[in-house]
């Protein structure tokens, strides 16, 4: 069972996981949308689609009771929690309230939900509970500070439950990818929107600090985001792959470039260092 499988890690793993013979629960946040299209066309009879926002609620439960009808006795073997949001790149000053709300209902409250929905499943299976979170959910980095307090606020609930689900035999697991082309980028009319309401809800003074320069340089920045990252997502499949079959899963995978490198680098050396770097 997998979440946010529209597009992005979420769809290329589910395609993944058919390939490889599995039964996949695919959660998708629009079920007529072009997405959930492209995997009952392409993937076999064994690939569900399934309507789940998880932010909502009765979703959640619908797809809960559609997953347990199918697998009955046998429990579900794994979870992933993939669905999450970016949000606007700006300064957490400038950011509106609104983003870092909207980045904590999906990236940790909605993923916080389908875990405790489906815990029942895994613990017949023994199975596995794994997180998509992201290098920012580990290591501060600048234009970040909502989507990266949700990702953070998800990666220490996967520690948690990775201690406190270990007597039924649950093994958790959280990734952290560096940055991959995905879907979580968004679109040119999602980021319009934010942008407006970011400029739009911006006090005079905040905005004479920063300068016009700097806040009509944040859309360069963003327009040109899907040229830092890999378009190769074959890093983050593997890691996920690992998590949910191998004896005994990593608690922690930072798949991709320049993942691992910058949390050591956070670790073990002096935080001004780390700002430096």
């Amino acid at each position: 069972m997998l979440s946010g499988s529209d597009t992005g890690i979420g769809h290329a793993l589910a395609k993944h996981l058919d390939s490889l013979g599995f039964v996949v629960f695919a959660g998708v946040l629009k079920e007529d949308g072009p997405g959930a299209e492209e995997l009952r066309r392409s993937c076999s009879q064994r690939l569900c689609v399934l309507q789940l926002d998880i932010t909502s609620t009765t979703q959640v439960k619908e797809a809960y009771l559609t997953v347990s009808e199918k697998v009955q006795n046998a429990g579900l073997w794994g979870l992933v929690n993939n669905a999450g949001i970016l949000g606007f790149p700006a300064d957490g000053e400038l950011l509106p309230m609104s983003t870092y709300r909207h980045c904590m209902e999906v990236n940790f409250f909605g993923a916080v939900e389908v875990s405790k929905t489906f815990l029942p499943l895994l613990r017949k299976s023994q199975g596995r509970l794994v997180n998509v979170s992201s290098m920012a959910g580990g290591i501060p980095l600048p234009r970040y500070a909502a989507y990266g307090a949700s990702k953070a606020a998800l990666s220490m609930f996967s520690g948690v439950m990775r201690q406190e689900l270990s007597k039924w035999g649950i093994k958790v697991a959280a990734i952290h990818p560096s940055g991959f082309r995905t879907g979580i980028q968004g679109t040119a009319e999602q980021w319009e929107k934010q942008e407006k309401e970011l400029m739009e809800n911006l006090p005079a003074d905040t905005r004479q600090a920063y300068g016009e320069e700097y806040l009509l340089g944040l859309r360069n920045y963003l327009l040109h985001m899907p040229s830092h990252c890999a378009p190769d997502l074959s890093p983050v499949l593997g890691a996920v792959l690992h998590a949910l079959l191998a004896r005994r899963p990593q608690g922690l995978y930072t798949p991709g470039k320049g993942a691992y490198i910058p949390l050591c680098i956070f670790c073990c050396f002096p935080l001004w260092f780390y700002d430096f770097f």
